[in-house]
């Protein structure tokens, strides 16, 4: 099945290290500091509601979910936040973006074994400055060709990114998470896709069971099976 594969592209969030568990914990650390105004569940919906409102101007990220955060709380408090708060809602961003890089189990044991035998690409949506900064924390960035960050991840977007790297879409593997950013669109371009479910998924990223129905990609349960199968 994967024998004309040349290239192999890893989604980075939640693929290579963790990164969905600190926004939960940040949202419900926000919920928290907003408490006297509305209830958790009716925060929690407002704050994805502007997120993805804003997705169109800041992208994906801990800044633009920083801003967001703001925006929320400004409403939320009908513009009597203390600043106080508003300091300590920018805090919950800088300590998103000081955690450490926590690699899923495997990960560089995989990468090692793989790397030399393809070429390997890093392929994630978010932050440019963030997302180098994460792969230049994580100890990985030598098993790695090219770092491809995209403001989305549609169809269209791969094929950008395919003919910038002169990559015939027979040629590339995709291994990620999302079923919605990671695998359906290289289904549709005719690559390969390889779906590693991580235990917690943004709203914004999950599909619906008709989606989830095609049979060409394969699901495992960790990255340690991927070079068994390949």
């Amino acid at each position: 099945m994967y024998k004309n594969i040349k290239v192999i592209a890893f989604d980075a969030d939640d693929t290579l290290w963790v990164n969905e568990t600190y926004f939960r914990d940040a949202e419900n650390e926000f919920a928290s500091l907003l408490n006297d105004y509305e209830t958790e569940n009716k925060i929690h919906q407002e704050l994805f509601k502007k997120e993805i409102d804003n997705l169109e101007l800041y992208g994906y990220g801990v800044k633009g979910f920083m801003l967001s955060m703001i925006e929320s709380a400004l409403e939320l408090s009908n513009y009597q936040l203390p600043q106080k708060v508003l300091g300590q809602i920018l805090d919950i961003g800088k300590e998103m973006l000081e955690k450490p890089i926590e690699l899923l189990d495997g990960v560089e044991e995989v990468l090692k074994e793989l790397h030399g035998k393809y070429k390997l690409i890093v392929a994630t949506k978010g932050d440019l400055l963030d997302q180098q900064r994460k792969l230049e924390k994580s100890g990985i960035l030598n098993y790695f060709h090219h770092l491809e960050v995209m403001s989305e991840k549609k169809a269209i977007d791969y094929t950008k990114m395919l003919k910038r790297l002169d990559i015939n879409p027979s040629e590339l593997l995709m291994i990620g998470n999302s079923l919605k950013s990671d695998v359906l669109p290289l289904i549709e371009i005719g690559a390969s896709a390889i779906h590693i479910p991580f235990h917690t998924t943004w709203a914004h990223e999950t599909v619906s069971a008709t989606q989830k129905s095609s049979s060409d990609y394969k699901t495992l349960s960790t990255i340690k099976e991927v070079p068994t199968i390949l």
